[in-house]
């Protein structure tokens, strides 16, 4: 099974070598013209302008580069006070929607691009509007509801190449493996280039086949049509190179994709992120902020309030703690789950009892492997240890999905199995999340350094003697 997975993926790579080249020719002029809005309004001729981009991005699930994406949604919005029967116009500005929403992190954009793609819906039942559902659905944390909008796609067009990403996202939430690697076997099948490179890049990433998802993230950014994409991609390549610990390659990605693209917030947090990681607080410290003014993520609100927590200073810590459950809020009135986030928070900064109910709802919600890894590290703050190794298991064990190597992951479940005292391999793992990043965390990774210490050498067993 290995080795056919292995070869499947060198046929991705030498089809991909191949193709691409063909796809940037051709789609280059073939691509955009069909891409352009119906009334056709948008360019020189040959020479693509921000609505044709925009189009082409938000119908092919890549990033669209925010200007070009509100030249867009003005387009659309202007075109259908006059044509409020075109169904196809109606489902691309609830993608588009949708993409506003995601890259500013309001969800205030997500009830109009429900609102839109049902519309659509009213008008015929298409796989275009399904599948824009399907991605609200992802961008809202709903896995069940994505899968299922993203199969009702197929359904209505077998051959929809661009409804199998969210199918391939909601799998991956819901902890279906399995499904997620089929879904991608189907994608490879019928379509290749950037977008479907970086689809199964992060299912080489969610399966530890970190190289092989590198190189997928590597090819996509070297073949990405548009700025915006380009960026996207380069900033999924920092997240793999801090993951593994190379934290000057992070940094690398991080600036280039934000010379490629300004607006891409995701790679000025991980700029924080890299920059904490090498001892550059200050900077660290001004990538986040510059990212949260632009894209309030709770995420990187978390990140930052921990990188305070570790330099000492607790009052700008709980600021920006307080500030993320304040986006939790406002993320939930636009129908968007972050119980996740905010059960990490509660386990690790507030009530660890309240994190467990939260996180064991979500668990029955959506058990992805992230869910796992936080329920069981709540748990283990809950005082409820021989529970929470199950759950760590769950997020370390490949068996079960969790083949991906997160530092983070690996401390958790070492550090519940030191207070269970299975010191041998509570060590271990202390040893290997160190090992796959010493850098994972400002505030946790000295917490493991200094659990590793504690726990010592292991024990001189003598050799048994010759007879």
């Amino acid at each position: 099974m290995e080795s056919e997975e292995k070869a499947a993926r060198l046929r991705v790579r030498l089809a991909n070598g191949v193709v691409v080249g063909a796809l940037v020719g051709c789609l280059g002029f073939g691509g955009w013209l069909m891409a352009l809005p119906p009334d056709g309004r948008d360019g020189a001729a040959g020479s693509p302008g921000p609505l044709a981009l925009a189009q082409t991005a938000v119908t092919a699930g890549v990033p669209a580069a925010l200007p070009d994406l509100a030249a867009l949604i003005a387009d659309r919005e202007a075109h259908l006070r006059g044509h409020p029967k075109d169904s196809e116009s109606w489902a691309v500005l609830g993608a588009a929607y949708v993409e506003q929403g995601r890259r500013l992190a309001d969800a205030e954009w997500f009830p109009r691009a429900e609102r839109a793609l049902r519309t659509s819906l009213r008008g015929r039942r298409n796989a275009q509007a399904l599948e824009g559902l399907a991605v609200l659905a992802n961008a809202r944390r709903d896995f069940r509801t994505a899968r299922g909008y993203s199969e009702a796609a197929l359904r209505a067009d077998a051959r929809r190449w661009t409804a199998y990403g969210p199918l391939i996202e909601a799998c991956t939430g819901l902890n279906d493996h399995k499904a997620a690697k089929r879904a991608l076997d189907r994608l490879l099948e019928l379509r290749s280039g950037p977008a479907v490179q970086a689809r199964a890049a992060a299912v080489y990433r969610d399966r530890g086949w970190r190289e092989d998802a590198a190189a997928a993230l590597s090819d996509a950014a070297a073949a990405a049509r548009t700025p915006a994409e380009r960026a996207a991609w380069l900033e999924r390549g920092g997240q793999l190179a801090f993951e593994r610990g190379d934290r000057e390659a992070a940094l690398s990605h991080f600036q280039e994709a934000l010379r490629t693209d300004p607006d891409q917030r995701a790679a000025q947090a991980g700029q924080g992120r890299a920059l904490a990681a090498l001892g550059r607080t200050t900077e660290a410290l001004s990538a986040y902020r510059a990212a949260l003014e632009k894209q309030p993520v709770p995420q990187y609100a978390l990140e930052l309030g921990e990188l305070y927590e570790s330099l000492g200073l607790g009052q700008a810590a709980r600021v920006q703690y307080d500030l993320l459950r304040e986006r939790v809020r406002a993320a939930g009135a636009g129908g968007v789950d972050e119980e996740l986030v905010l059960g990490v928070l509660e386990a690790d900064h507030g009530d660890p009892a309240a994190a467990v109910r939260r996180l064991r709802a979500e668990w029955q919600r959506q058990p992805g492997i992230a869910v796992a890894d936080a329920l069981g590290w709540a748990l283990h703050r809950a005082g409820q240890d021989e529970e929470a190794l199950t759950f760590a298991l769950r997020a370390t064990d490949a068996e079960h999905g969790g083949g991906v190597r997160s530092a983070l992951y690996t401390f958790h479940r070492a550090m519940i199995e030191r207070d269970l005292e299975m010191v041998g391999p509570a060590r271990r793992h202390l040893q290997e999340a160190l090992r796959i990043n010493p850098y994972f965390s400002p505030l946790h990774a000295p917490v493991a350094r200094r659990a590793l210490d504690a726990l010592g050498e292991p024990p001189k067993t003598p050799l048994p003697e010759m007879r």
